[in-house]
């Protein structure tokens, strides 16, 4: 049985200002309108054949994923168990607590797919041909990798020196894990044509990887074991405990077992691959569409271009003018705008450092923020108060509060809310308002089939997440967030 495990969370840093990391990578929609984890998803239902589909994410993410699968058309989401993280880890923890988890809810030698959730794949087809061929291997105990055939000498990517070929399957041993190399030694290795990029991507059973971390990194294993059984619920969602949890070594499944188990293979992939890695990247695939012009531009959204070329240019809503430049990556979200030479676009994660150090909000929030009942957007954010809009999906309901240093107006722009003020309970109809005063506990619910929007107005001397005093939560969030 092969059981696709979706990897989905990042940091939000090599594609910001569209990523965050309350709003990463996989969230991010292609041209098509289609997430990159929604086209995680389809081809991992495209491979399922009715087995689940495991998803490996931030506990921040739970809701925003499940939205997110229940556009497929084809997505059960009582098929498709999640695994939440309460903190940043890395793949190591979570492939093995997915191992354990199939072990003992799907079989000892359920043969695992190990898919990152920001990857994009076009050629199912070739993809699949792919996976039956790795999962050959991993039936004979083989632990797997794919590795992608270089197209240019690409030093941001680690590579994979391939071995022999191994009788009878369509696969070869792996000779090295390498590093990422400088220019020179990349182009040595593309022109040798034995060296494949890490796709990062892995196919394995779940009895032989546990097997593998036993010999190779058995204190990784002893911590993941511990938060394992320390896990809150068998039923999906399964969380773990937070504590146990960042007890397991911060490391790599790369380094942790990958580079140090004795059996160890690579498919090279027939399939179309990218990590979208970058701006350039973006603009690479969408230079591959009719969306480029005569002068190598490529523009989503709005924007004119006046003598310039090989530009890429994205705005959500603002009109970008570009006049007499060239090759430069040009992308409006709004509440941020970058401008980076195309060739430098993998320094945005710098950008992203210092917003941090600075306890800057872009680098974490958009604009529009999500939230399990919903979103809001900040409208303005001001010394002396703080506007936003938000929405509320139908049947939802935000956490039942109150604040310490501001107080709240609410304004129904579309729909009926039903509200709590104190103790008194009432419907909030379009054009109605009401008024929450500071340490008031209230609520606000969505008890109708559509969405409804409010404009919300906060006074007061501080309007930070903080201030919120959570006393009765739906959907089980810390305190210190809405």
């Amino acid at each position: 049985m092969l059981v696709p495990v979706i990897l989905s969370g990042g940091a939000g840093t090599r594609l910001w200002p569209v990523s965050r990391s309350a709003y990463p990578k996989p969230f991010m929609k292609m041209g098509d309108g289609e997430s990159l984890l929604y086209k995680t998803l389809d081809r991992a239902l495209h491979l399922a054949a009715g087995s689940p589909v495991l998803t490996v994410t931030g506990r921040d993410y739970y809701f925003l994923t499940r939205d997110d699968y229940a556009g497929h058309p084809q997505a059960d989401l009582d098929r498709l168990p999640f695994l939440l993280e309460p903190a940043g880890r890395n793949t190591a923890p979570a492939v093995l607590l997915a191992a354990l988890h199939a072990v003992e809810h799907v079989a000892p030698d359920a043969t695992l797919l190990v898919l990152p959730a920001d990857h994009l794949i076009r050629d199912l087809d070739a993809f699949a041909a792919d996976a039956q061929r790795a999962a050959a291997l991993a039936a004979d105990g083989w632990l797997v990798t794919f590795g992608i055939r270089p197209t240019h000498p690409e030093t941001g990517f680690g590579y994979i020196r391939m071995g022999e070929a191994i009788a009878g399957r369509e696969g070869r041993q792996v000779g090295a894990f390498v590093e990422k190399p400088n220019r020179d030694t990349a182009e040595t290795y593309v022109a040798s044509g034995q060296y494949v990029w890490n796709s990062g991507m892995f196919c394995f059973r779940a009895d032989a990887l546990i097997a593998a971390a036993e010999q190779t990194c058995p204190d990784v294993l002893a911590a993941v074991r511990v938060c394992h059984t320390g896990a809150s619920g068998s039923e999906s969602p399964v969380e773990f405990s937070r504590e146990a949890f960042l007890a397991q070594p911060d490391i790599s499944i790369d380094y942790a077992i990958m580079e140090r188990a004795p059996r160890v293979a690579v498919v090279p992939a027939q399939f179309d691959w990218s990590d979208i890695g970058s701006w350039k990247a973006i603009s690479e695939l969408e230079g591959e569409s009719d969306a480029a012009d005569a002068d190598g531009n490529r523009v989503r959204g709005s924007a004119i271009v006046v003598e310039s070329s090989n530009c890429y240019i994205q705005s959500d809503a603002r009109m970008v003018a570009a006049v007499g430049v060239r090759d430069l990556v040009i992308v409006d979200t709004g509440d941020a705008v970058l401008v980076a030479d195309r060739e430098r676009a993998q320094q945005v994660k710098l950008v992203v450092d210092r917003l941090r150090a600075s306890n800057h909000d872009a680098a974490t929030f958009h604009k529009t923020v999500h939230r399990p009942w919903g979103s809001y957007t900040v409208l303005e954010d001001g010394d002396d108060c703080k506007v936003k809009r938000l929405t509320v999906k139908p049947g939802h309901v935000l956490s039942l509060q109150l604040h310490h240093r501001r107080s709240e107006h609410w304004t129904v722009v579309h729909g009926t809310a039903k509200v709590r003020v104190g103790e008194k309970e009432f419907l909030l109809q379009r054009n109605e308002s009401t008024y929450i005063p500071m340490n008031t506990v209230h609520r606000l619910e969505n008890p109708t089939d559509q969405d409804i929007h409010l404009i919300e107005v906060q006074c007061g001397d501080y309007f930070g997440e903080d201030d919120i005093v959570r006393l009765e939560d739906r959907y089980g969030r810390i305190p210190a967030k809405v």
